[in-house]
């Protein structure tokens, strides 16, 4: 019975060993054989697609961990990975990636002083601005420069939140953001030649510019007539609150900052200005040197200003330029200018400083300036600064009016 039963299990018998089929490969000389390639062959080939997709992922992993650590954040890809493969929980645990910073400043600021080509400036900067695509930010307060402390927590806010690559612009003194635990942006500003400001800004108040014969009317409408026609002179030489200090104390105030003691004609002011001009500004240009001044914003800051200066020298653009030239001003006497540069001393030491910072930058970029020799700090007498009181910044009511006319014609 053994025997029968051996013979009807051989392979050798009429019996069929594989009902279902015989495996892949043929039938093995041998069941033991067999036996033994049925439990390695399907363990072998599973065990290498593991492997492979073991070594895929671990490779994924080591790639997405460097591109972390390098980036400052999680991968774009990895993260389309894990949104494939399954929900993903990483924002979940650790909110959304940080923000990465763009390649190129994308907070500005332009401080701009009044009198010092700021009109001609915003212009370029409202047409750069549909032009690249950044947010040009303006403010509808024109003549308050002073700002308190709850005044200057609210402005850097609104500045800060602004939509990014921005560049704000308003007349206001220097603001540190880094005070009130901001990100300081990148500062420029423009300057002139003070005495020339003065007489742009006296002149201006009284008779405007070319955009209207009215538009001083509407600046000033408060002046009487004596005031209005007052010989500049005479303004200077009698010693006029509009032609004597604190009022000719203007320039340094918006570099030095909202300390009170910015606002005393000093060295404390004029070192701290200095200070913050090496310190925050990115560039301060002069005003008689307009087109380098152009030229170097493009320069370090091409996603604002490229092509400004295909832009400046364009026609239509000069035409819109002249309009803002103040109109019948007149020359005072030497001795006017005289005692305007004893004033104004320390307003004077500070436009050299920055003259000879700009002319330096000029050099390092192969710009050629024009041969000045550096002026000695004159040794004026000046009296001991006093209290002051806030200026009338009446050039810097409306400032942005004009364009809307302009862009409405």
């Amino acid at each position: 019975m053994k025997k029968k039963q051996q013979q009807q299990q051989h392979p050798g018998s009429g019996a069929d060993p594989w009902p279902h089929g015989a495996p892949l490969g043929g039938a093995p000389p041998g069941l033991g054989s067999w036996k033994r390639r049925v439990s390695l062959l399907p363990l072998l080939r599973f065990s290498l697609r593991d492997y492979g997709f073991c070594m895929a992922t671990l490779l994924v992993f080591c790639l997405g961990s460097l591109f972390y650590q390098l980036g400052g954040g999680p991968p774009r890809f990895l993260l389309d990975l894990r949104q494939y493969l399954g929900n993903s929980t990483y924002l979940d645990d650790h909110g959304p990636p940080p923000s990465k910073a763009l390649p190129f400043p994308s907070q500005v600021v332009y401080n701009r002083v009044g009198k010092c080509g700021s009109r001609t400036v915003v212009l370029l900067l409202r047409i750069l601005s549909e032009k690249h695509g950044f947010n040009l930010v303006t403010s509808d307060i024109h003549n308050k420069t002073r700002l308190t402390k709850n005044e200057q927590m609210e402005l850097i806010k609104n500045i800060s939140t602004a939509e990014q690559p921005y560049l704000f612009t308003r007349h206001v003194h220097f603001l540190n953001f880094s005070r009130f635990g901001g990100d300081q942006p990148v500062y420029i500003n423009i300057i002139r030649d003070p005495v020339n400001r003065f007489l742009s800004n006296y002149f201006f108040r009284r008779f405007g510019d070319w955009r209207g014969e009215q538009n001083h009317m509407i600046r000033t409408p408060s002046m009487r007539q004596e005031e209005r026609y007052l010989d500049i002179n005479e303004c200077i030489l009698e010693n006029y609150p509009e032609c004597s200090n604190p009022r000719l104390f203007y320039i340094i105030p918006y570099f030095c900052g909202q300390h009170p003691r910015c606002r005393e004609p000093g060295e404390w002011a004029l070192e701290r200005a200095k200070l913050n001009v090496n310190e925050n500004f990115l560039l301060v240009g002069i005003l008689e040197e307009l087109e380098d001044v152009l030229l170097l914003l493009e320069r370090f800051l091409p996603h604002y200003f490229k092509g400004v200066l295909s832009i400046y020298k364009d026609p239509e653009h000069r035409k819109l330029g002249n309009m803002t030239v103040t109109v019948k001003k007149t020359v005072p006497s030497p001795e006017a200018v005289q005692i305007l540069y004893q004033r104004m001393r320390y307003e004077y030491e500070f436009y050299h400083y920055v003259k000879e910072q700009f002319h330096l930058l000029k050099r390092k970029f192969g710009l050629k300036s024009r041969v000045s020799h550096p002026v000695l700090r004159p040794h004026f007498f000046l009296p001991t600064p006093l209290e002051t009181e806030e200026p009338i910044d009446d050039e810097e009511q409306d400032d942005e009016k004009w364009l809307e006319d302009i862009y409405k014609r």
